[in-house]
């Protein structure tokens, strides 16, 4: 299976998971120049910003470990953007990743803040 159609899958699977836990999908697969968000969702009122990760192999670390900091700068750049395009900077953000490996999905809330890069 080739590397889109994995993570496609691995994405379906993170969004059944979350909804399961009472998020609502607010969007997927957001593009902007500056990179792109998987999942971006809603519980409680805080808008989650949801990267969904996974490895074949994990002979160098674990998927929620491959979230490194160039990744979370796109990411960190790539929500200002949507809150901005969706006018919801009133709302309370936090950026969750979800790890999918053959022994189940690892989801680690407020797993990074904007603090990161500082």
């Amino acid at each position: 299976m080739n590397k889109r159609k994995v993570g496609s899958r691995n994405e379906n699977l993170a969004v059944k998971y979350l909804e399961s836990k009472g998020y609502r999908i607010l969007d997927r697969n957001y593009y902007s120049r500056y990179g792109e968000i998987d999942i971006v969702a809603e519980k409680d009122g805080t808008v989650v910003i949801v990267e969904v990760r996974s490895l074949s192999k994990q002979d160098f670390g674990s998927p929620e470990e491959s979230v490194n900091i160039r990744k979370v700068s796109k990411i960190l750049k790539t929500a200002q953007h949507y809150l901005y395009e969706k006018n919801l900077f009133d709302k309370t953000v936090r950026f969750d990743v979800i790890a999918i490996t053959k022994d189940g999905i690892n989801h680690i809330e407020n797993a990074f803040t904007e603090d990161f890069l500082c």
